[in-house]
């Protein structure tokens, strides 16, 4: 954000945040939802964007309704063979299917078919917006329109929601099964984002307080549900966390906090960083043998293969 924009935001919120709390704590949420341009800044990502936009014409372009909001999902290997397995890829905030595009073709080059979404607000769907509610009821509604996913993959944001729509913690929004799950440089609890965000924006402690009650009410959740560590231990879904030490958007405690859980494998991919880690051709190998290992895809299995 522009120096001078956050200065005018900053002297808004403290003129307003005393005398209007609660106003000033909704015009805080629609701000933090506001999703960041989808234009990419500079030579470098106008072609990385290029070259995902051609990677993806080899998918199929499937959007979906989702409440408001039309989502446009991509679909690899849609017309193969009948028993393969199905997975769902969701990319992170500020970035796209296009940008995450080489996860979700490697993955389909092991016969897999393959859906990657561009969550609201962000690449072709609709919507200058985005919250975690949101997210999550993209994500079940992707299974209800799919049908059911062996397994999620997602990075950073997109990771988050996805623990947390196979956790079932927000009333009302259903939730999705899978038989494995994998997050790249994922948080795995909230807190830090809206410390970070009321600091940057200059909220008094009432308006942040306003703020996460406004953020839990849209959710259907309190804050302390958003832990995906504690969802990971109540589902037990084996789950492979990937995060590089030296990311600097999401810190590697957050990926450290998995450690000891007894249906969490964590791979350090160093020197990756944050944006990397997702097309690297090494973490895309390790998460398809981590999809591959012990037998066929749930929506084929038996009840006993489904549950292992």
């Amino acid at each position: 954000m522009p120096n001078f924009a956050l200065k005018v935001i900053r002297l808004g919120f403290a003129t307003l945040g005393r005398p209007f709390p609660k106003a000033s704590a909704k015009l805080a949420f629609a701000l933090f939802c506001r999703t960041p341009s989808r234009r990419p800044k500079g030579g470098k990502a106008q072609a990385a964007e290029a070259e995902g936009r051609k990677r993806l014409e080899a998918a199929e372009r499937m959007p979906f309704p989702v409440g408001k909001s039309t989502v446009m999902a991509y679909r690899f290997n849609g017309s193969g063979r009948t028993g393969r397995p199905r997975y769902l890829v969701v990319h992170g905030w500020g970035s796209n299917a296009a940008y995450i595009s080489a996860l979700p073709a490697g993955l389909a080059e092991t016969g897999a078919e393959v859906v990657v979404l561009d969550l609201p607000g962000h690449g072709r769907s609709s919507g200058r917006s985005l919250n975690m509610r949101q997210a999550v009821d993209a994500v079940v509604e992707a299974e209800r329109h799919f049908g059911r996913f062996d397994a999620a993959i997602g990075h950073s944001f997109g990771g988050a929601a996805l623990m947390l729509a196979a956790g079932g913690v927000m009333r009302g929004a259903g939730a999705i099964n899978p038989s494995k799950l994998v997050v790249i440089g994922s948080p795995s609890h909230i807190h830090w984002l809206f410390d970070e965000f009321s600091r940057m924006i200059g909220l008094t402690p009432r308006v942040k307080k306003q703020l996460i009650v406004r953020a839990e009410q849209v959710a259907g959740a309190s804050l302390e549900d958003f832990d995906t560590v504690a969802a990971a231990a109540r589902g037990r879904t084996p789950l492979l966390v990937v995060h590089a030490e030296e990311d600097k958007e999401v810190a590697a405690d957050h990926a450290r906090r998995f450690d000891g859980l007894a249906t969490a494998r964590l791979h350090w991919a160093n020197g990756l960083g944050h944006r990397r880690i997702v097309s690297d051709r090494g973490v895309i190998e390790t998460i398809a043998s981590f999809l591959s290992e012990n037998g066929r895809p749930v929506h084929e299995a038996s009840g006993g293969d489904a549950a292992a």
